[in-house]
């Protein structure tokens, strides 16, 4: 009886596993429902134009910012339904249209101010209708949306309440008084937005516009009223073109080799693991179904950033199954059987998975909140991704494993090898001045590039357009050129002269035009380049117009990510300390943290990358991972530490633990590597600046969490080790 229970839910657990699948590879219905082709791109994959403007006005306040957003989200629907404005701090707004690259045209457009106008329509002396314009945006003091009840019908009806001010109120009395009966039409760019009949006249500027079918018709018509014209007054800062050959190649590339390395961490999980494999690499499945369905549902755009939360995602969720695994092996070693063994396996490691996924999910709710942009984006996807990784772990393998165990899957020779005889642990921590001494060299070789650096004559770090500004250089072409000949011939030879590859490319669309933005480079290297498009790609010598570009959107997007993580790194020691009840551990935890941040910024500086904004989402993505494995060992301390055969020697304590959590560390370390790996050889130009740095952070986060974290947590305890040995004598 239990035997057909089980197969029966382990066939409705395929079963739903392969409708996630199917819905998520194809959707359902004639559009498609829930495929992840619907899943919204962000201009870094999909391409299209970026304009930030910020208001003249230094202070305004965010009701005028909430109108003048409102305003320009219509604006630019006429472009794309995909399109998107946001606020960034107090004064900024952004607007992304995917999938258009004349960036002139937007700007000239969206700069456009409004009209808004209160008409009626007259007989002239001629006979002909005459419009005339009574009440103007200017003369609008507030709208809001309202309801009232219908004295005749006892029906509740929506209403927008309008007043004007005082100049418009004397002009509306004058239009009301001689209309009554008419119809004062609002008109709004052109376009009738609404067109109330008048009741009476309207002396003391207040009035009900009735007959709205909707509370949010209502609500529309009264933003419409209020904004106008554009309540704000705004100046372009920055604009930038993601090209769309970039845009597609970036998706597909991240698609493929995410599905190779997936295929291949799925292949190794079930020769290495077996049965409990064959459940991890099903669950699996079902969590890169799920993490497409869910960013479907909840409309989010997929960034770069946002590819980087899923990465990381992805190898908590299999770290999270590695870990079951190696303890359901420990167990059989031990003599359980099969059943309790499972049983044991989950119930000692749901401390370490929820301790690990917690503190990293800390990290996604502080970037949610206090992030900005992408970074914001990347906060919303890991969170996702952690709390579905989790259920993955601890239900979906857990619900796969036993149904398989009871459906016959019962020796334990499906679930382990035989486990050799245990050897006594590497002296870890005895080797923990050679590793402290390797990692402040690299750290210090790092400060050293970077001193260097300045010393040159150049920023330490080597500061993309983005952080440091640059210049824009539209030119004439005497023939079409087209962005695949810039990326291939023009991009290349520019990089030669100027010693830089961060440059972007944008063509005006109709036209021979193209922009090229550059970091600010001096007159030589200017000169070499004018020289270099006139003499060998034909561009009119006299056509060259240069315009600088701010860099205060991004270093803004960069404070706030490092303010975001000093906060997530507090959050996190506070969580630790109130867990593992010692502050050492917590200690030790944040500053393996700041020593792989500062590896991945030494490699930066070494190899002079460009600091962009992936550099971000890579710094963000090492912290989430590192936390993470240095958790495992710590979990597997504090268990240790209760062991009355070596709890009185806190190096054998530490070496053990290591020893323990080696198998996970590596396994866990080289399915992520491979993922970012595969990334990076098949990508294009910015999937390879994100993934070679990610390596890097991968293998320091594998460095600390297994040779610093628990030599620093027992330097930390040197004292109290030594009243716990003196004790037990």
């Amino acid at each position: 009886m239990r035997k057909t229970k089980h197969a029966i839910i382990f066939c409705i657990s395929i079963v739903l596993i392969a409708v996630c699948c199917i819905v998520a590879a194809v959707g359902f219905g004639g559009g498609h429902i829930g495929a992840a082709r619907n899943i919204t791109l962000g201009l870094d994959l999909r391409g299209g134009v970026s304009v930030t403007y910020q208001t003249v006005e230094a202070n305004p306040s965010q009701e005028d910012m909430s109108d003048t957003i409102y305003k320009l989200q219509l604006r630019v629907q006429q472009y794309s339904t995909d399109a998107s404005v946001y606020q960034e701090g107090t004064n900024r707004i952004t607007v992304e249209i995917p999938g258009v690259y004349d960036t002139q045209t937007v700007i000239d457009e969206l700069g456009r101010p409004g009209s808004l106008q209160f008409v009626t329509y007259e007989t002239g002396e001629d006979g002909e209708a005459v419009e005339k314009v009574w009440v103007e945006g200017k003369d609008i003091a507030n709208a809001q949306a309202g309801s009232q009840q219908n004295q005749t019908t006892k029906a509740i009806d929506y209403v927008v309440q309008l007043s004007l001010s005082p100049e418009g109120a004397e002009k509306f009395s004058e239009a009301t008084s001689s209309h009554i009966g008419d119809v004062i039409y609002i008109i709004y760019d052109g376009e009738v937005v609404s067109s109330p009949v008048v009741r009476s006249a309207i002396t003391d500027g207040n009035c009900i516009i009735e007959g709205m079918e909707s509370w949010e018709a209502a609500t529309t018509l009264a933003s419409t009223i209020r904004i106008g014209s554009l309540s704000l007054e705004l100046q372009e800062m920055s604009s930038k073109v993601v090209s769309a050959k970039l845009g597609d190649n970036a998706v597909s590339t991240s698609l493929i080799s995410g599905l190779i390395g997936l295929l291949l961490i799925m292949i190794f999980m079930i020769i290495y693991y077996r049965i409990p494999g064959v459940a991890a690499a099903l669950a699996m499945v079902f969590y890169t179904a799920a993490i497409l369905l869910l960013l479907n549902a909840f409309n989010l755009t997929l960034t770069i950033s946002g590819i980087a939360g899923i990465i990381l995602t992805i190898g908590m969720a299999v770290d999270g199954n590695v870990i079951i695994n190696a303890r359901i092996k420990e167990e059989l070693a031990l003599g359980y059987s099969v059943e309790q063994s499972i049983k044991n396996g989950f119930r000692k490691s749901t401390s370490a998975i929820l301790d690990g996924n917690i503190t990293t999910l800390i990290v996604a709710i502080v970037l949610m909140i206090f992030g900005s942009g992408s970074v914001q984006g990347f906060g919303m996807t890991l969170a996702i991704g952690i709390v579905l990784s989790v259920i993955t772990s601890l239900v979906v393998s857990r619900v796969l494993m036993f149904s398989m165990m009871w459906m016959g899957a019962s020796k334990p020779s499906m679930y382990a090898t035989k486990q050799k005889e245990a050897k006594k642990p590497f002296d870890y921590v005895g080797k923990k001045v050679i590793c402290f001494v390797i990692a402040a060299a690299c750290i210090v070789a790092g400060i050293a590039a970077m001193i260097v650096n300045s010393g040159a004559g150049n920023n330490a770090l080597n500061m993309s357009i983005e952080f440091v500004g640059g210049v824009s250089t539209t030119v004439d072409f005497a023939e079409d050129v087209s962005i695949d000949k810039f990326n291939d011939e023009i991009k290349p030879a520019i990089s030669d002269i100027i010693g830089s590859t961060d440059i972007e490319g944008q063509k005006v669309t109709g036209s021979n035009q193209f922009v090229i933005k550059t970091q600010d480079i001096d007159g030589d290297k200017r000169e070499a380049m004018h020289s270099l498009l006139v003499d060998t790609y034909g561009a009119d010598a006299d056509s060259f117009e240069i315009t600088y570009i701010s860099s205060t959107i991004s270093t803004e997007l960069m404070r706030d990510a490092y303010i975001s993580l000093a906060i997530a790194a507090v959050l996190m020691l506070i969580y630790i300390w109130i867990r593992f009840r010692k502050f050492k551990f917590a200690i030790s935890s944040v500053l393996c943290l700041i020593h792989d941040v500062l590896i991945v910024v030494a490699f930066f500086a070494i190899f002079r990358l460009s600091v962009g904004n992936t550099f971000i989402a890579c710094i963000l993505t090492i912290v989430g991972y590192s936390i993470n494995a240095t958790i495992v060992i710590f979990d597997r301390i504090r268990e240790n530490q209760a062991d009355k055969t070596i709890c009185h020697d806190l190096k054998a304590v530490v070496n053990k633990s290591i020893s323990q959590s080696m198998s996970r560390s590596i396994i866990t370390s080289a399915t992520t590597f491979i993922t970012v790996l595969f990334l990076y050889i098949m990508g294009v130009e910015s999937m390879k600046a994100f993934a070679l740095p990610l390596a890097v952070g991968i293998i320091a986060g594998a460095f600390s969490s297994v040779l610093l974290a628990g030599s620093l947590f027992y330097t930390f305890h040197k004292k109290d080790q030594r009243l716990i040995e003196k004790k037990h004598k």
